[in-house]
Formats: C-alpha cells, sequence, structure tokens
C-alpha cells in the first residue's frame, strides 16, 4: 500500500501544479494563453501526463473555477461573520465580492463568464459552488422578511455579477461604483 499511496500523493501534486500554473498564466496573459502545451512546457511535464489529469483545457479551467469558488466563499463568510449587523453585513459581503472579482480578473472569468463544465443552481453543484452561494443566502436570511432567502440570494448575487462585470467592461463609470454598490445595498436592506 505505500507505493499505492506515494502514487496517488503525486498525482494529486501534479494535478495542483497544473492548476496553479494555468491560473498564474491567466492571470498574467488571459485564458487565450493557457494552452496544453504552454502548460506542459510550465511545469515541465509532457502533454500526455496533462491529459491524464484532465480531459483538456475546459477541465482545467473548471478545476481553477472550484479553487475560486473555495476561496470567494471564504472571503464572503469572513465578511459576513465578522459584520455587526445584518445590513453592515450586507455591505461587507458586496465589498468582498466586488474586491475578490477586482483582485483576480482571470479567476473570476473562469468562475462566472466562460463556459465550464461545472452544474450551477443543482444538488449536484460541487461543495465550493454551494458553500459560496449559502454564504449570500445566509447574509440576505435576516433581511428577507416573506421573500424567499435564495431567490434574494440569487438576485442580489446577479446584481453584484452585473455591476462588476459592465464596470470592468468599461460599460459603467468607475468613478460612481461606491454610489452603485450603496444604492444596491439600500434596495436590498429596506
Amino acid at each position: 500500500m505505500p507505493i499505492q499511496k506515494r502514487r496517488e500523493r503525486e498525482r494529486a501534486e501534479r494535478e495542483r501544479l497544473i492548476v496553479s500554473a494555468a491560473r498564474e498564466l491567466a492571470e498574467s496573459e488571459g485564458w487565450d494563453a493557457v494552452t496544453t502545451r504552454r502548460l506542459a512546457d510550465e511545469i515541465e511535464y509532457s502533454q500526455p501526463v496533462l491529459y491524464s489529469h484532465f480531459k483538456g483545457k475546459n477541465a482545467i479551467m473548471a478545476a481553477v473555477a472550484l479553487e475560486g469558488f473555495a476561496e470567494l466563499a471564504a472571503d464572503l463568510h469572513t465578511a459576513r461573520t465578522s459584520a455587526s449587523g445584518a445590513r453592515d453585513a450586507l455591505a461587507d459581503v458586496a465589498t468582498a465580492y466586488a474586491t475578490f472579482a477586482e483582485r483576480r480578473p482571470a479567476l473570476y472569468d473562469a468562475m462566472f463568464t466562460l463556459p465550464v463544465d461545472l452544474p450551477f443552481a443543482s444538488p449536484e453543484s460541487p461543495a465550493p459552488l454551494q458553500q459560496g452561494f449559502a454564504e449570500l443566502r445566509e447574509t440576505l436570511r435576516p433581511l428577507a422578511g416573506k421573500e424567499s432567502p435564495d431567490v434574494l440570494a440569487e438576485t442580489f448575487w446577479s446584481a453584484l455579477h452585473g455591476l462588476v462585470t459592465l464596470m470592468r467592461n468599461g460599460r459603467l463609470r468607475v468613478a460612481e461604483h461606491e454610489v452603485r454598490m450603496a444604492a444596491l445595498i439600500s434596495r436590498f436592506s429596506a
């Protein structure tokens, strides 16, 4: 058994190396620069080794996205649980979300804008996706009243994503970001 465990550890380490290299390359040069050939060169393994771990670039992007969802869930949890009240929690979670998207644009794209083979809004959704959504839902639960916390969380998330995406793409004035965020918080905490 020790040989089998060592092989499993080595395989897991290679997967982490591939995902890490893909993230770094995407953040520095964009997702178009991430190819299996380029990744193989970066990590000094052959392309067949990459394909023994992932079916292709989309599977690698899905693995990167899962890491991102875990990180975002942790950021949202910290923001929610360190706030002094429901309205502050909503504002802090919104800020944490927007900051995450701003700091990690390529990661955010893998998570929310590029096509990846991950089931969203489903019982089959991987745990990191469910955890991130749960943080939004729990942030909004005290403000939901008679509304469904799930529906309210989906609507709030949609608004946050829209604001972040439109601003990143130059469709909204950056200078008005704080004003828009304050309006969003005001509407959802009323």
